[in-house]
């Protein structure tokens, strides 16, 4: 039977495939261009966000076909993947680059890495809880 999307997954949809394209897009940046320019140091640090984005856009269709599949209430583990991979991945690449464009960073930036990674860990638990709550079939 087909399932057409709500907004709200469709919507999810968009971004963990925007997510996905970005991190390959980002990943091929880096590998063929930043890898000259980078310490061994900071482009590992922009690899981890950029794998890390990839992760948690296929995660985000994961959750959706969940949420199709057993009508899991999924609001609040999309806002914090989503949220998370902002904090986390996006403040690494800043972080990776910012000496080659020499821009100031104010260093409570720092703290949005760690924020992030928290909130991507929060996402995967209340998915977790959420997944305990499926009924068996007997």
């Amino acid at each position: 039977m087909l399932h057409i999307p709500t907004k709200e997954q469709k919507r999810l949809i968009f971004t963990g495939l925007l997510f996905i394209f970005l991190g390959i897009l980002l990943g091929a940046f880096g590998a063929h261009v930043l890898k000259e320019y980078l310490s061994a140091e900071k482009f590992n640090s922009f690899e981890t966000g950029v794998r890390y984005q990839i992760y948690h856009g296929l995660g985000l269709l994961i959750v959706v076909c969940f949420n199709v599949m057993f009508s899991l209430k999924t609001k609040w583990v999309s806002i914090f993947m989503t949220l998370g991979v902002f904090c986390f991945s996006f403040s690494i690449y800043i972080l990776s680059l910012k000496d080659l464009f020499s821009f100031p960073i104010p260093k409570i930036f720092a703290l949005f890495t760690p924020i992030g990674g928290l909130f991507l860990l929060f996402a995967w638990l209340l998915f977790f809880i959420e997944v305990l709550k499926i009924k068996n079939k007997n």
